[in-house]
């Protein structure tokens, strides 16, 4: 791109006294005056928090990415924009993702930046990073921030799957309350996020599978070197693709998104995945849907042994070849020719790429285990649709009838699901309403609820839980989730009473509640809204305009873009 034709040039290469303001305040910092003399101007949108853990090694990555800018003859400017930390924010992360992709799309339509590298890592940094960039459209690069070692406690490799074993062996009295706070050192025991295939995995796996990143973007640990040599390149990288124009909307095209949904199936991704990538295609302008996440998830198996659908961590998938390797695999099936940001195809970014390791990453032909991805149902109980994640539910629960036993909302639920008097067994279906996009509102990972003490004293490891809600990507069991639309609508789960008969069957894509549509409009015309609507501030106006699970609980204001024209050029 020429140099006149560079975004940063209507402020930086103007020679008026509006000109003269915008050198000149940037001089204050250091920069000298070839730094403006029509380079490339790269912002890189830092999502660094000390309430971000997961993050908070990115001073050092920006540092890196400025570096390679650098040197490849453009001009570093780091700004932030709010973050969010997954393990501290309140009452969900997903509550602000929305508010965060608002933040970074203003925050670079409204700045002299040609080019933008997005540094994300927890949850919800990088579908809000990425949401917020497509709705600009200038070139783009992402860097993850990377997982964390695996823990090691009492001679065991560990990580963050492994908090739902402990808080179950907790509450049975197998290990102590000194052992249970012990063991949270041991597991988070360096800078990174997750060490399993969580939500902050899945994204990293699926920004490169989109092509947003360079290769082996996903998997290399925050705390190995190596990292900061990829972000390095990667700021060396996103200069060159300033001059190319490579934006992207070139990069994020139909067959971008069919491949990330064909690799998450691979890798047991996050079933929140769903969610993001839908929002990232209505930003971006693809037409997406739910019903394509099981089209093209049906015949993928489980190629890579990661927790929690497998035994195994994200640094041992680098050390085994990384996501090249398990996309290599799926040579014949993915679409080898979906541009990415290094300006090369796909299966050519891949094709070099080894497996070391064949208990970490397998063959299509023998996989480690049959079924993976994505499976929508569909039925009375979710007409526009729910989801699961069949690697991580037990088979024999996959098809199952039993009685609800019903949470009208998340504190419903922690008052009474310890109590004794509770009446369930093995074969109930646990149900939990008002936790989707409005009810909550944010729609919180709730949807893997611990299962009663008492069950769990009986040796019960797994039962069938629906609700409007997410699970964390780190979790298991046989949950149906996203359930839309949701009970604070009025959608059918608000229906649902105790010992209502609900029936699953995941291989043929239904749930049925198994009650009469006589019944059911009677209880509809008896329904009242329980769950209360905000009426001022952020809340407020995500309650008032948010979408629901299945078109991806963005915004409806947000979907589409503004592109990266300011409406007004004057001080």
């Amino acid at each position: 791109m020429e140099p006149e034709k560079l975004r940063s040039a209507s402020w930086f290469g103007r020679k008026d006294k509006d000109g003269f303001i915008y050198r000149a305040w940037m001089k204050n910092q250091g920069a000298p005056p070839d730094m403006f003399d029509g380079r490339p101007v790269i912002g890189i949108c830092n999502t660094w928090s000390e309430l971000t853990p997961c993050n908070g090694h990115f001073r050092e990555l920006a540092e890196a990415v400025k570096k390679g800018v650098l040197e490849a003859g453009g001009f570093p400017v780091e700004f932030p924009v709010m973050s969010l930390g997954e393990t501290l924010i309140k009452p969900t992360a997903m509550l602000y993702r929305n508010l965060v992709s608002m933040d970074v799309e203003e925050s670079i339509r409204a700045n002299p930046v040609d080019g933008v590298v997005l540094l994300c890592g927890c949850d919800k940094t990088t579908p809000s990073l990425v949401m917020g960039a497509c709705s600009v459209d200038i070139p783009t690069l992402v860097i993850s921030g990377g997982p964390m070692l695996k823990g090691h406690w009492k001679g065991r490799d560990i990580g963050t799957s492994d908090i739902w074993r402990f808080d179950a062996a907790h509450k049975l009295g197998q290990i102590t309350t000194e052992e249970f706070m012990e063991s949270e050192a041991c597991m988070a025991r360096t800078q990174g996020h997750c060490a399993v295939m969580g939500t902050a995995s899945t994204m990293a796996v699926m920004v490169e599978a989109l092509g947003l990143s360079l290769p082996n973007n996903a998997s290399i640990p925050a705390a190995d070197a190596r990292r900061k040599v990829f972000s390095q390149l990667s700021g060396r990288r996103i200069v060159d693709m300033v001059k190319e124009n490579l934006t992207m909307s070139k990069i994020l095209t139909r067959k971008a998104f069919e491949n990330a949904i064909m690799v998450n199936a691979a890798m047991g991704g996050s079933t929140n995945f769903v969610i993001h990538l839908l929002a990232i295609a209505g930003r971006i302008g693809v037409d997406l849907n739910i019903e394509d996440f099981d089209k093209y998830s049906q015949g993928i198996p489980l190629l890579a042994n990661i927790q929690p659908s497998g035994e195994n961590y994200m640094e041992d998938l680098y050390y085994s070849g990384g996501l090249p390797a398990v996309i290599k695999e799926m040579k014949a099936i993915i679409h080898n020719d979906a541009i990415t940001v290094n300006g090369k195809m796909m299966g050519d970014n891949c094709a070099t790429a080894e497996v070391y390791d064949r208990n970490i990453i397998s063959t299509m032909q023998e996989p480690f285990k049959p079924e993976s991805g994505i499976l929508v149902v569909k039925g009375n109980l979710a007409p526009d649709g729910a989801v699961m994640k069949p690697s991580a539910a037990t088979p024999a629960l996959l098809k199952h009838s039993g009685k609800a036993v019903v949470f009208e909302n998340i504190e419903d639920y922690h008052a009474r699901i310890d109590d004794p008097a509770l009446d369930i067994d093995a074969t109930s279906i646990m149900v939990l309403k008002n936790v989707g996009p409005k009810g909550y509102p944010g729609m919180a990972e709730v949807g893997n609820m611990t299962l009663p003490k008492k069950l769990l004293e009986q040796g019960v490891t797994d039962m069938v839980r629906i609700s409007d809600g997410r699970m964390s990507g780190t979790g298991f069991g046989t949950t149906v989730l996203h359930v839309s639309p949701e009970a604070a609508v009025g959608g059918p789960l608000a229906l649902v009473k105790n010992g209502d008969i609900i029936s699953l069957d995941a291989h043929n894509r239904t749930l049925q509640l198994e009650v009469s549509e006589e019944e059911l409009a009677v209880r509809k015309a008896a329904w009242k809204q329980t769950e209360t609507m905000q009426t001022r501030g952020y809340v407020h106006l995500y309650q008032t305009h948010v979408q629901q699970a299945h078109l991806g609980a963005d915004m409806d204001f947000l979907k589409g873009g503004s592109g990266n024209k300011v409406s007004r050029d004057s001080h």
